[in-house]
């Protein structure tokens, strides 16, 4: 389905490196937008811009950090002079990082008596680990939306999108630091979307499900390819038994943008998730 309404505005996503987010970046363009794809990792947004304007899109890159308001401002003049200023802003930079993970699911008594080495407790967490996980997936937020969001209000029809969670609804054992942080996204979210109304800016969350990624594929598969004790628990509760592709968050992204479909919606965190969400476990 082609969005007529997305023909021609400015997309920014940031994240845009990423499995995921190059994966909205190039759905955007598919649709007309002028896509401007950022990522800390320059050559991995220049890679995602690249093969946007080999399919006969257009997109420019942009290396720059979430967490540094002069990067972000840099960024948006880059985009300003080469695009034009933000309609649609992405934010999909985040993720998770080892020194805010605990080893188990919960603390057991042997572990406080006599620790195996390599295990780490709730009591081993680090802090600045934890303020790590938290600064990239909160202020990784709110930097951006403060930088770009003061073109949008000028503009009608002007959306902002977040990257939320599973963690967002409920958290998940082990990632006690990206759980806390995508919780606090999803609460950004409705503040923003309440804070923003008078302006006419919509700000809506998708919360995709398990997705196997680069990031996480450590987490999900043993290195000779069989799916871990992790993998298991997660297909376990998920009623339609599989991981999700990217291309899946499509009609999501595109519906959340277009105002002709979800022009009275703001505020809201739509899982995509193969029904995790909804299950119970019984």
């Amino acid at each position: 389905m082609i969005h007529e309404n997305l023909k021609g505005r400015v997309a920014v996503v940031t994240g845009g490196g990423g499995v995921l987010c190059s994966a909205f970046s190039k759905t955007l363009a598919k649709q007309g937008c002028k896509v401007a794809v950022l990522d800390l990792n320059e050559e991995a947004a220049k890679k995602t811009a690249d093969e946007i304007i080999a399919e006969g899109g257009e997109a420019i890159a942009v290396g720059c950090n979430v967490l540094d308001p002069q990067s972000m401002k840099e960024a948006r003049d880059k985009i300003a002079e080469k695009l034009g200023t933000c309609d649609i802003l992405l934010n999909g930079a985040g993720g998770n990082n080892p020194k805010g993970t605990t080893t188990k699911d919960t603390l057991e008594q042997i572990d406080l008596l006599q620790k195996e080495e390599g295990v780490k407790t709730f009591f081993d967490l680090d802090p600045e680990g934890i303020s790590f996980v938290f600064n990239l997936n909160f202020l990784g937020t709110l930097i951006p939306t403060q930088i770009f969001a003061r073109d949008m209000v000028e503009k009608e029809n002007a959306c902002i999108i977040m990257i939320t969670s599973m963690n967002a609804f409920r958290p998940l054992t082990r990632i006690p630091a990206y759980s806390a942080a995508k919780a606090a996204v999803k609460n950004f979210t409705e503040w923003m979307a309440v804070h923003f109304a008078p302006m006419g800016i919509r700000v809506n969350a998708i919360a995709p499900g398990f997705f196997s990624t680069k990031q996480n594929a450590s987490l999900l598969w043993n290195d000779d390819g069989s799916p871990t004790e992790r993998t298991k628990k997660i297909l376990a509760a998920t009623p339609m038994k599989r991981f999700g592709e990217a291309n899946e968050l499509d009609g999501t992204l595109l519906f959340l943008c277009d105002e002709k479909y979800s022009g009275f919606i703001t505020g809201v965190n739509i899982p995509v998730d193969g029904g995790f969400n909804a299950y119970s476990g019984v």
